[in-house]
Parts: structure tokens; sequence; C-alpha cells
């Protein structure tokens, strides 16, 4: 037996020959002629030295020997049809590296779902996390630094899906509450941006949603707020609103629920809309990686 490939044609040959008691039925299922069946049992005794047939007026029958060596050979072939299967299966596994961009909490964008859905249906994609501001991971997601990421845009601007580079799908819209330092509500309550604008507010990079949000609604008034502090985390914010310092957007549950348990004031005349959005570059959105991010996502999501 000079190759692997030889040895499991005589091993198939062995066990068809007994189980069928006769050469030339094994030799019709393993499509092969009658000698060069006798052949492969010739050469497969030869190889173990033991007599594994005897011939009957019917046919074969096997020897003591040849029925102690078939339920081997059987095993062998069985191994071999399950090695030969889990290959199969893993030419059509999807492996490779995926950079998600994350903002937010992980509870708002679902982000624990998500992630479970990809691993149950692509464990061979290993997932790295960059957690930064919604406008640094649209950047990131353009210059093919992440290869996914979550993005806000506000609620009446599709910068995102108007991106032709961009794959786009937008997971839910929500609402930022202007809210203030517990104590506040006389000069919150009631007041139009113009009037907010006079207060003092903690500012963010303009990275982030916050201030792209505020610059849509004080650009066009010609205000400029008083910042009085740089924050680039939401819990940064709320330990800053509830110090005292200044004004904040904050997302509306959050608001309501920190309004109720800290005595926070939310001003009631304005608010700002807003839209969670999963970006990929539209050129890659077919990648198996890719596809399988976004896959897990429409799961997580619906």
């Amino acid at each position: 037996m000079t190759t692997a490939a030889m040895d499991l044609q005589i091993l198939r040959a062995f066990v068809l020959a007994a189980k069928e008691g006769n050469v030339s039925r094994a030799a019709e299922r393993l499509h092969l002629t009658q000698p060069a069946v006798s052949l492969q049992l010739k050469r497969f005794a030869e190889e173990t030295g033991l007599v594994l047939f005897t011939r009957t007026p019917h046919g074969l029958a096997l020897t003591a020997d040849g029925a102690a060596m078939l339920p081997q050979a059987e095993r062998v072939l069985a191994a071999v049809g399950d090695l030969q299967q889990a290959a199969r299966k893993l030419q059509g596994t999807v492996r490779g590296a995926l950079r998600i961009g994350t903002i937010l909490d992980p509870e708002f964008t679902r982000l624990g779902v998500f992630l479970r859905e990809l691993v149950e249906a692509a464990p061979q994609i290993e997932t790295e996390l960059r957690h930064g501001m919604s406008g640094s991971v649209l950047a990131q997601v353009l210059r093919g630094d992440l290869d996914v990421g979550f993005h806000l845009d506000p609620g009446d601007d599709d910068q995102a899906a108007a991106t032709p580079a961009l794959s786009v799908r937008t997971l839910t819209r929500f609402t930022y509450r202007v809210v203030a330092p517990a104590g506040w509500g006389p000069q919150v309550q009631g007041r139009d941006w113009k009037a907010l604008a006079a207060l003092p507010w903690l500012a963010t990079p303009p990275e982030s949603a916050h201030h792209r949000l505020l610059e849509r609604v004080f650009a066009p008034l010609s205000l400029s707020p008083r910042r009085v502090a740089m924050v680039d985390q939401e819990a940064s914010m709320l330990d800053l609103l509830k110090s005292g310092i200044g004004l904040s957007l904050v997302r509306d549950s959050i608001a309501i629920r920190e309004c109720q348990a800290h005595g926070l004031a939310m001003a009631d005349r304005v608010q700002l809309d807003c839209a969670l959005r999963f970006v990929s570059l539209a050129s890659r959105r077919d990648e198996p990686v890719i596809a399988s991010a976004w896959d897990a996502l429409a799961k997580a999501w619906n």
C-alpha cells in the first residue's frame, strides 16, 4: 500500500466484499472491475498477513480473522468520513479579525446581544472593540481603521446614510434633553435656546454627537454658549451635572432617571432628536467577516 488513498480504497473493498459476500457485487458498488477488487483484497491480505476470506459455492465468507478485522476497518472508514465532513465545514467557516467601533454604553447599542449572535454564528471571528466618540468612529470606518461601528446622527440629518462610501442601518431614534444641576429649575424651565446659551455649559470635543447637535442649534442663531468644562464621557457629564457645574445634553431615558433620582432640572421647551446607526464601508459590505457582523446585528436588533 503506497498511498493513503490506496489504503482507504483497499479498506472499502474489504468492507464491501465482506458485507456483500461477493466480489462482483462489491466491484459494482465501488464502480471498479472485478479483477481490480480481487487485487485489492489480495494486497490487503498480504499486508495484514491474515487469511480474511474463504471461498464458498455462494461467494466469499469471512474467516475468524476477517470477522475480527471488519469492525476495525469500518471504524477507520467512519473516522475518515467524519474528518472529511469536518474539513468541508471548516472550508465554509468565516474566520478573521473584526474591529468594532463602539460608543455610549453597551446596553443602549445592544453590544452584548450583537457579540453573542456573532460568536454563535461565526466562532472563528476574533473581535476587537475600540470605544470612542461618534465622529471619530465614523472617520475610522471611512479610513479603514475600523471594519464596522456605531454612529450618531441628528435625527433630521442622514450624514452617514448620504455618504455613498458607507453601508448604513438606522437602529433606533431617540431624543436628547437639556439637563441642569439641582436647583436650576427656574433658570431652565420655559427657556428657549437663546436663554439657555447664556448659562454655563459642559463642552464636548468636535467628534462627539453632543457638539454636532448643539452646533446645529447655536450656529444659525449666532450664539456661543459659555463653556465651563470639557468632557468626553457621559459618566463624567453626569458627575459634573450633579456637582452643579453646568448644563449638558443627556439621553431622554437617562435624563428622566437622573432627574428623579438626584433632583436634576430639565429644560421643558427644547429637545434634540438623534439616530443611532451602524456603518461599514459599502465596498467591504460583502466581505465574509463584515457580512457576518451585519447578520449578527440584524438578529440583535430584530
